[in-house]
């Protein structure tokens, strides 16, 4: 197996290229051990070089009302009356922790996601 350590933008695409010609290769063969070495080389290289930011919390939910059909009436046993769901989709209201395990449970959405802190501008 010749592999080698993705250091530059050069090495992570000809990494990426290789997986690319490996992605039918079978698993526990030379070829399968391969494209599994090369994807967490890839992998590595990507968390440090282009970090993903957790959307905002309210945007986390929004996309999982869209993703699965859902109405403000669905959100109220994990969050509240209507109108405190809509608080919360209008940014008037934050998230409790008793919410966030409620969405997290019964949604899916990761709990980091429904932890972080919307951006603060601050005012010199």
């Amino acid at each position: 197996m010749n592999i080698k350590p993705i250091r530059t933008d050069t090495d992570y695409l000809a990494a990426l290229k290789e997986v690319e010609s490996l992605m039918m290769a079978e698993p526990n063969t030379p070829e399968g051990e391969k494209l599994d070495v090369l994807v967490t080389l890839i992998e590595a290289y990507e968390r440090k070089h282009f970090p993903l930011d957790l959307p905002d919390p309210v945007e986390a939910i929004k996309f999982e009302m869209e993703q699965k059909g859902l109405t403000v009436k669905d959100l109220e046993p994990m969050i509240g009356k209507s109108n405190r769901v809509y608080e919360i989709l209008n940014h008037k209201r934050s998230l409790t922790l008793k919410m966030i395990r409620k969405l997290h449970q019964d949604l899916g959405i990761p709990a980091e996601s429904l932890i972080k802190q919307p951006a603060q501008t601050h005012i010199a």
